[in-house]
């Protein structure tokens, strides 16, 4: 089974309008999921999910230096411990923001299937708030 899912997204906005969006507990609540959330080392986070299939995700931020975030994420109805890393680099025009989501076969049999179906497509939807976000509220760039 495959472990990781890796997703690539190209901005036409500054690095940091990017890092802002995916590191502040307002702009986060904004366009993905209503967190509790700092871009701090040790710092205990939630994302509120609801409705349908959603439960609260909680972890642990692990890493918060300028364009790297890393963090532990737990979903609290089938706790099992997987890593989200967000990375963005300057490129000519705007920003590449690199998400990867591992340790999704710590899940075992069908559920890790199940759950890499439903983290993946989770992330494209993700990733297509962002986009809004930034096109349309932030007017970044």
């Amino acid at each position: 089974m495959k472990d990781i899912i890796s997703k690539e997204q190209l901005f036409n906005h500054p690095i940091q309008k990017v890092w802002d969006a995916i590191t502040h507990q307002e702009q986060i609540s904004t366009w993905f999921i209503p967190a509790t959330f700092k871009a701090e080392k040790g710092f205990q986070y939630t994302f509120n999910a609801s409705g349908g299939d959603c439960s609260p995700i909680r972890g642990e931020v692990l890493e918060a230096t300028p364009y790297t975030l890393i963090y532990s994420w737990i979903v609290t109805e089938n706790p099992m411990k997987t890593i989200v890393k967000w990375v963005l680099e300057e490129v000519d025009g705007g920003t590449k923001l690199y998400l990867e989501h591992s340790g999704i076969s710590n899940y075992h049999g069908e559920t890790a299937i199940d759950m890499f179906l439903s983290f993946n497509a989770g992330w494209d939807s993700c990733l297509a708030g962002l986009t809004n976000y930034l096109k349309n509220i932030v007017h970044a760039g």
